[in-house]
């Protein structure tokens, strides 16, 4: 199969203008002029973009599947008290809507050109959902609990589970399972020791830390609405036994005490809240970074220091985070955010170019992800994970640098197609393989669901 189009963006390298990607089977084979593939390939069957870009399918370093169904319930408030509202609206779900919910967002994942996601979740509906639609990526199982006493049964139950989803996903190459503790807040240290020894043999590890100034304020001071007293009215405990005290120090200082950073293959997610030191221990531990600009700036979480994490030869991708907080996953909006935000805080010196987000957004988060071998570029060899975005509306022209236009111009309503793995997920028009009527049907009462 020979992709055609007026611009192929290998991310890798240049931009190739009248390109083309021969695919064979799950493989890319060549990327070049067009001119030069048909004359080498001539009995290739042939699909011609137009005026079209093609690249890589965008790689979301971070996200959570399962809650596409509860966008817009929580808006207009700051991320501890988005969370809480989150909390109470998680036990309306069912085992049923969390799959559908997860589906839901999935099928939004490939109309917008996501074809790797790194996703956290505790129920498994993000898997089945991956699996359902295609999708390639790392689906982390979170585990956590504050109460020392549950720590050997949340982490026993975490490890059955990681066992059985690996028996699901079986030889598809294109899924991984790994773990997840969940929020410094709201894990016992013990947790994190568990997860530490896990992982040990490689088992991807994704962390939230340094979020927001609410986590760094509960883990340094033990004060803000995560604080010892609303944890023990919730948990029936007496002011003389509080479940957590002040650590005095950052959330990155905090969690070196208790091993997660020894681990192998360790994403580190956020990392807003974080200085200079933070940093060097982050380079000392070799640790990966997703950022996620559109939420923490929707949340008030603060801006990531993408610009020194850079300097400091950080691995770092962009991730879409939760559709609850974003109310859409969408990699432009994403890119666009987050470079605009980098300019505005930053200063000449460090101007962030349009190119260096549109890396951060494919070949960056799977260098963050360690999957940077098989998928983040077009090049010969790497898994055959495609999309093509229209550039034939009336504000993409002319465009000059097909790539700015991409990240500039271009919404998930331009994608044409979503390949991966060779095979063809979205034509622009339909969704293969799911019955997308039976899962906004289901949204529907879900709606109705959590507004009650």
């Amino acid at each position: 199969m020979l992709l055609v189009a007026r611009y192929v963006i290998p991310v890798s390298g240049p931009h190739t203008e009248n390109g083309a990607v021969l695919v064979r089977g799950d493989r890319i084979i060549d990327v070049g002029p067009a001119a030069r593939l048909k004359t080498r390939y001539p009995d290739e069957t042939t699909t011609d973009f137009g005026l079209a870009a093609l690249l890589p399918g965008f790689v979301d370093a971070h996200t959570h599947l399962e809650y596409s169904a509860m966008r817009g319930l929580i808006n207009d408030a700051p991320y501890a008290a988005w969370k809480l509202h989150i909390a109470e609206k998680e036990k309306m779900f069912s085992a049923a809507d969390w799959e559908d919910s997860a589906l839901l967002g999935a099928l939004e994942v490939v109309r917008s050109g996501i074809t790797t996601v790194a996703d956290i979740t505790g129920t498994g509906a993000s898997l089945k959902a991956a699996l359902a639609v295609g999708l390639r990526g790392i689906i982390y199982r979170e585990v956590g609990t504050m109460e020392r006493r549950e720590v050997d049964n949340v982490l026993e139950e975490a490890c059955a589970d990681i066992k059985q989803w690996r028996s699901l996903v079986g030889t598809q190459a294109g899924l991984r399972i790994g773990l997840a503790p969940a929020a410094l807040y709201s894990c016992h240290p013990l947790v994190f020791e568990g997860v530490a020894n896990y992982a040990a043999d490689g088992t991807p590890v994704a962390l939230h830390l340094a979020g927001s100034k609410e986590e760094y304020e509960f883990i340094r001071y033990g004060s803000s609405p995560f604080s010892v007293h609303s944890t023990e009215q919730e948990r029936g405990y007496g002011i003389d036994m509080p479940p957590w005290l002040a650590t005095g120090v950052s959330p990155v200082r905090y969690i070196l005490n208790w091993g997660v950073f020894e681990a192998p293959n360790v994403l580190a997610i956020h990392c807003v809240q974080v200085d200079d030191s933070d940093i060097d221990k982050l380079v000392e531990y070799d640790i990966n970074i997703a950022v996620c600009p559109r939420c923490n700036a929707q949340l008030a979480m603060g801006i990531a220091p993408v610009v020194k994490f850079f300097k400091a030869g950080l691995k770092v991708g962009l991730g879409t985070d939760s559709p609850a907080a974003t109310d859409s996953t969408d990699p432009f909006t994403e890119m666009r955010t987050g470079l605009l935000l980098q300019r505005a805080t930053g200063n000449r010196q460090d101007f962030l170019k349009a190119n260096q987000m549109l890396r951060m957004a494919t070949l960056g988060a799977a260098q963050a992800l360690g999957l940077d071998g098989e998928i983040g570029s077009l090049e010969a060899g790497k898994a055959a994970d495609i999309i093509a975005v229209d550039l034939s509306n009336s504000n993409q022209a002319p465009a000059h640098d097909p790539g700015e236009a991409v990240l500039y111009t271009a919404s998930p309503d331009n994608i044409m197609m979503t390949m991966v793995g060779g095979k063809i997920l979205y034509d622009g028009h339909h969704l293969h393989g799911v019955d997308v009527e039976r899962v906004f049907a289901r949204t529907e009462e879900m709606r109705i669901k959590l507004r009650n």
